[in-house]
C-alpha cells in the first residue's frame, strides 16, 4: 500500500505537537492546540460556521460507507433530540468477516514504532479539528448539547482528551528502550554478552462502546489510547448517537490508508434496533481491550463477563457537594447553579446531593437556615435560566424519555425546593427542555436514604439536610464508597472541616474541588491536567487519563541473542 502521507512528513507536522502535548502532562499546566471559540475556524483548511452547518447538512438523509469488508445491511434511525431525524444509514457488519480483516492489518502497525503511530493519530485528531464545526452538529443533534456546549465538550474538549491519550501511550512505550546491550562479568572467564530487543505489541482488537451523551468527549480516549499502542480498534457507538463517532472511524480510515496502513485498523459496528451487540461483541475472544461508558449493571457485566479482555469502564456515581461555610455566598450559590443547569445535568460529573447542616451555614451574608440555603440557590437557578434563550442555550435538551420520567418522579420524593419547568425552543419546537429540580430531604429519614444513595441522572439534586459538617463527612464517605463519585465538592471556610474532606477523598479516591465560585465548576476537568475519574471508587475503574489508563493496551515483548 503507498502510503501518501510518509513518515518523514507526519513527523514534520505533528512532533511539535505531541513534545507540547508531553510537556503539558508533565507540568499539569494550562495548554490546548485546539481553538475553543468557534470565530477560530475557517483557515487553513479548516470549517467555519457556515461550511461546517452545511457539511453536516449534506450528510443528513445519506449512506456512510465506509468501505469496510463484511457489510451485510444498512442500518440507522437516529432522531435527534431536538426533533429532527437524521435519516443516516450506516454499514452493517458481519463480525465473522470484519474482525480477521481487522486483525490482518496489525502487524504493519506493530512494527511501525510508537512514533509513527502517534503521528497518524495526531494526523487524524488535526483533521477531525478541521472539521469541528461538522462535529458540533454532529454532537448536538445526538446528545441534545447546546450547540456551544457540543462544540466546545465535542470538539476541542474531546480532541484535547484525545491528545492526551495519545502522549500518555507515547511516553509508555518508549519507557523502555528498544535495544539494549547487556554484559554480565565472569571474573577470569569471558563476560556473558547478550543483544536485547523490546517491541511494545498491542493486546489484539480493542473495542469502544459510546455513550449518548458525550459521544466524543467519553469515546475518543479509548479509541486513541488503543490505536497509539498498536491495538486495532472497533467502534460500537450507543444506537441513538452513531453519526459523531461514524465521521470519526470515517477520518481514521483515511488517514491510515494514506500513511501506508490497512484502513480496516478502525472499523464501525452499527446495529440493528435492538439488535443489542455490545454483549456479543464483548465476549469475542478476538476483543482483548474495552472501554465502556454507560450504566453501572452493564459495566458490572462487562467486568464479570468479558474475562479475556481488559475492561475499562465509567459507570454511575453519585456525585456529592457538602455545603458547610462560605465566605462568598453569592458566588456559591451561582457557581451551584450553573452545575446543576449545565446540559440539564446530564453529565456523569453533575453534583446531584447537596449536604447542608439542618442548623443552617455561616456565610459572610450572616447565618443562613438551611430552608434559607435551598430557597437562594433555587432563586439563583430561576435567574440564571429566567430568560428562555439564554436557558436553551444551558440545558439543551433532555437526551431520552428514561431521563424525562425520573425528573417527572422526582418531585414526588420529597419537598419540592425548585419545580422543573418547561422551556420552549423557538428553533426546535419538538425539543423536551426542562429546567432542573431541587428536592428537600431529611438526611436521617431511612425512607429519605433510597432516593439519596441512589443515582438520579439528569436534571435532579436533593438537598439533604444534616446534622453537622461532621455527619456529612461521614456521610460522604460512605456514599463514595459504595456508589462511588466522579466528582466531590466543598464549601468550608472551616480548616478542619476542609482536612476532614479532603482526607475522605484521599482514602476513597475521589477527585475533590474546593470552594468554587468563580468560573471554574465542579462538573468541568481540563485535559491534560485534570484527572476524570479516578479508578479508585465504584464510579470507575480508570482515570481519564493516567499511565495506568495506557500502559495494559500493549504488553513489551524481549528477544535474546548472543553478541
Amino acid at each position: 500500500m503507498a502510503a501518501e502521507l510518509t513518515p518523514h512528513e507526519l513527523i514534520a507536522r505533528h512532533r511539535p505537537t505531541l513534545d507540547q502535548a508531553l510537556e503539558a502532562i508533565r507540568t499539569r499546566a494550562y495548554w490546548s492546540p485546539h481553538p475553543e471559540h468557534p470565530k477560530a475556524y475557517g483557515e487553513n483548511g479548516s470549517l467555519d460556521a457556515g461550511a461546517g452547518k452545511a457539511a453536516f447538512d449534506a450528510v443528513l438523509g445519506t449512506r456512510i460507507d465506509l468501505g469496510q469488508p463484511g457489510t451485510d445491511d444498512w442500518v440507522g434511525g437516529e432522531v435527534s433530540p431536538y426533533g429532527v431525524e437524521l435519516g443516516v444509514t450506516y454499514p452493517h457488519a458481519d463480525i465473522d468477516v470484519l474482525l480477521p480483516a481487522m486483525k490482518a492489518g496489525q502487524r504493519a502497525w506493530r512494527d511501525a514504532g510508537a512514533e509513527t503511530r502517534a503521528m497518524v493519530c495526531l494526523e487524524i485528531l488535526k483533521r477531525i479539528s478541521d472539521r469541528t464545526h461538522e462535529f458540533a452538529h454532529a454532537v448536538m443533534h445526538t446528545s441534545g448539547q447546546a450547540f456551544m456546549m457540543a462544540f466546545q465538550a465535542g470538539g476541542p474538549h474531546a480532541q484535547d482528551r484525545g491528545l492526551e491519550a495519545v502522549a500518555y501511550a507515547y511516553v509508555e512505550q518508549v519507557r523502555t528502550p528498544d535495544t539494549a546491550e547487556w554484559t554480565k562479568p565472569q571474573g577470569k572467564r569471558d563476560p556473558l554478552v547478550l543483544t536485547k530487543q523490546f517491541t511494545p505489541v498491542p493486546r489484539g482488537i480493542a473495542l469502544l462502546i459510546g455513550c449518548n451523551t458525550f459521544p466524543t468527549w467519553n469515546g475518543y480516549p479509548g479509541l486513541f489510547a488503543s490505536l497509539a499502542t498498536g491495538n486495532a480498534v472497533l467502534v460500537k457507538p450507543h444506537p441513538r448517537a452513531v453519526l459523531p463517532l461514524a465521521l470519526t472511524v470515517q477520518v481514521a480510515r483515511e488517514v491510515l490508508a494514506e500513511a501506508g496502513f490497512d484502513p480496516n485498523l478502525v472499523a464501525l459496528a452499527a446495529e440493528r434496533p435492538g439488535e443489542g451487540i455490545a454483549k456479543t461483541l464483548a465476549t469475542r475472544p478476538e476483543i482483548r481491550i474495552i472501554d465502556y461508558t454507560g450504566s453501572t449493571s452493564f459495566g458490572d457485566w462487562l467486568e464479570a463477563n468479558a474475562r479475556q479482555a481488559q475492561v475499562y469502564t465509567e459507570k454511575a456515581g453519585v456525585n456529592t457537594v457538602i455545603v458547610d461555610s462560605t465566605a462568598d455566598y453569592k458566588g456559591m450559590l451561582s457557581n451551584l447553579a450553573f452545575s446543576l443547569s449545565l446540559y440539564s445535568g446530564q453529565m456523569c460529573t453533575t453534583p446531584q446531593n447537596l449536604l447542608i447542616p439542618r442548623d443552617g451555614i455561616a456565610t459572610d451574608q450572616g447565618h443562613k437556615s438551611f430552608d434559607e440555603v435551598t430557597a437562594d440557590l433555587a432563586r439563583s437557578v430561576d435567574a440564571l435560566l429566567g430568560d428562555d434563550a439564554r436557558a436553551n442555550a444551558l440545558l439543551g435538551a433532555i437526551v431520552n424519555p428514561d431521563v424525562k420520567a425520573r425528573l417527572e418522579a422526582a418531585a414526588a420524593l420529597g419537598e419540592v425546593a425548585l419545580a422543573s419547568r418547561e422551556v420552549a425552543n423557538p428553533d426546535f419546537p419538538d425539543a423536551v427542555v426542562r429546567t432542573p429540580v431541587i428536592v428537600k430531604l431529611d438526611g436521617a429519614k431511612p425512607d429519605a436514604e433510597a432516593a439519596y444513595m441512589s443515582e438520579c441522572f439528569g436534571p435532579v439534586s436533593f438537598a439533604v439536610a444534616v446534622d453537622s459538617a461532621a455527619d456529612a463527612v461521614e456521610l460522604l464517605r460512605r456514599t463514595v464508597r459504595e456508589k462511588g463519585a466522579m466528582t466531590v465538592g466543598a464549601y468550608t471556610t472551616d480548616e478542619e472541616v476542609e482536612q476532614a474532606v479532603q482526607e475522605v477523598c484521599l482514602e476513597e479516591a475521589a477527585q475533590l474541588s474546593l470552594n468554587l465560585t468563580g468560573g471554574v465548576y465542579v462538573n468541568q476537568t481540563a485535559a491534560f491536567s485534570d484527572f476524570h475519574g479516578s479508578g479508585g471508587n465504584p464510579a470507575a475503574n480508570a482515570a481519564l487519563c493516567d499511565g495506568a489508563f495506557v500502559a495494559n493496551r500493549f504488553r513489551v515483548v524481549e528477544v535474546r541473542r548472543e553478541a
